[in-house]
């Protein structure tokens, strides 16, 4: 396992560019079994989760060739959908809870998939039953087998159906769309998921040939087409990454520049960083944030603590959280972390607190932080990431403490943030990648 040792205290200055989005690449890269001719992907980031699914592509079947350092091309006309039955799958689709969206597509080319109990964060339950239930109602028949934790399922002949989530799971709708799109009939899907990363897949498969409307609402009409074509898709800017900047820049008093972060998909995000009292600039599409000494928490309207929470786009999403109640130790005033959606992901703070963070962790779901002002700097600990998004913000914690921190598995950060040491340290930071 890598270690970070990081040299905290030290002003930033500089630009910085978000890579593609994590969370769009998975489901994108998963949609180019949908056709047999070729689809170019650019704005691919480079990192580990998705780096293993590109891997689970080749190894199926799919030709894959780097075309640059950010673009790829896919041609999935020789699959073999046989592969799925040996140990090697087995081993790569465990690893990876991104694969977990290679079933939509492989059903609806294939009638036939499975899949073993996927990994990633572990961040409390994530459960697959949205997906599953979905593809039920489009006529497949699932089966899950405990002893093996292996889901298998028959769909060789998908008609679409009108269906209501119970909800709105971001990859239980892409799941079901690349299901649907080749399903015979109409597919209605209510409650769906619209956050960016799925209206960019619904715009890249109506380019192939699907036929989608109500794309950004939560209410999807799909009629089914009997193949796809080729395309060329470029995905959005990371959010999530854009987001970990703003923080960074925030807690290390820092002047940064964001280029390129595609303002009119950030939703909320802005207004819930000035909600938090930082000050941000929007030129064009770049976002400037200030040094800034200070900056205070607002209250609500009657007077009392701001609650921030997660909620199903367009509202906060929850992958931003961890940011904010790392930026939060060092403001001015109190917030109320609210997150909704995981019970394991607020563990965290007890990292935050050891180093000198005022925070009360009321249950698994809601955080009490009372904010220090800069009054009391942050220190440096040896603290290990437990998943992607905790593991930055303890990395920013770390660059705005006094004194010199180690954060372990660092493998967890790599997951979701490309070269994310070689980046901060060209804007002044002192990360040091240890074996």
């Amino acid at each position: 396992m890598a270690v970070f040792e990081i040299e905290g205290g030290i002003k930033l200055s500089g630009t910085i560019e978000a890579q593609g989005a994590k969370n769009e690449a998975l489901q994108i890269l998963c949609a180019v079994l949908l056709t047999s001719q070729e689809v170019v992907i650019n704005k691919v980031p480079a990192i580990v989760d998705v780096l293993k699914l590109i891997d689970l592509l080749r190894v199926m079947g799919v030709e894959v060739t780097q075309l640059g350092d950010e673009s790829y091309k896919f041609k999935a006309e020789h699959v073999n959908v046989d592969f799925l039955e040996t140990e090697e799958y087995t081993r790569m689709a465990s690893a990876l809870r991104g694969s977990i969206m290679i079933l939509g597509p492989l059903l609806a080319r294939f009638g036939k998939a499975k899949i073993p109990q996927p990994g990633g964060d572990k961040i409390g339950r994530r459960r697959l039953d949205t997906h599953f239930i979905g593809f039920q109602n489009l006529g497949a028949k699932f089966s899950f087998d405990a002893d093996k934790g292996y889901y298998a399922i028959d769909a060789s002949n998908l008609k679409g159906s009108y269906m209501l989530l119970d909800e709105a799971s971001v990859t239980g709708t892409a799941n079901i769309i690349m299901a649907a799109v080749l399903a015979q009939g109409k597919t209605t899907i209510y409650n769906a998921a619209c956050e960016p990363y799925i209206q960019q897949l619904c715009k890249m498969l109506n380019r192939m040939g699907a036929d989608i409307t109500g794309i950004g609402s939560n209410l999807l009409h799909i009629n089914g087409v009997d193949q796809l074509k080729g395309t060329e898709h470029t995905m959005l800017p990371d959010m999530i990454e854009i987001g970990s900047f703003i923080g960074m820049a925030v807690m290390t008093q820092s002047n940064i520049t964001i280029k390129n972060v595609s303002v009119e998909n950030l939703g909320l995000i802005p207004t819930m960083f000035r909600r938090m009292g930082v000050k941000l600039e929007i030129i064009g599409d770049d976002i400037i944030v200030p040094a800034q000494e200070h900056y205070e928490i607002e209250s609500f309207i009657d007077g009392s603590i701001m609650n921030i929470a997660d909620a199903p786009w367009p509202g906060l999403t929850p992958d931003l959280l961890s940011i904010i109640l790392v930026m939060a130790t060092q403001a001015k005033g109190t917030v109320l972390i609210h997150q909704k959606m995981f019970e394991s992901r607020l563990f965290f703070v007890d990292k935050l607190i050891e180093m000198g963070a005022k925070i009360i962790l009321c249950d698994p779901h809601r955080a009490t932080v009372i904010g220090l002002d800069r009054q009391i700097a942050l220190r440096g600990i040896t603290m290990t990431s437990p998943d992607i998004r905790a593991g930055v913000s303890l990395l920013i914690a770390a660059l705005s403490a006094n004194g010199k921190s180690r954060i372990l598995n660092v493998e967890q950060i790599d997951r979701g943030y490309q070269n994310i040491d070689t980046r901060l340290n060209a804007l002044g930071a002192k990360i040091t990648r240890l074996p």
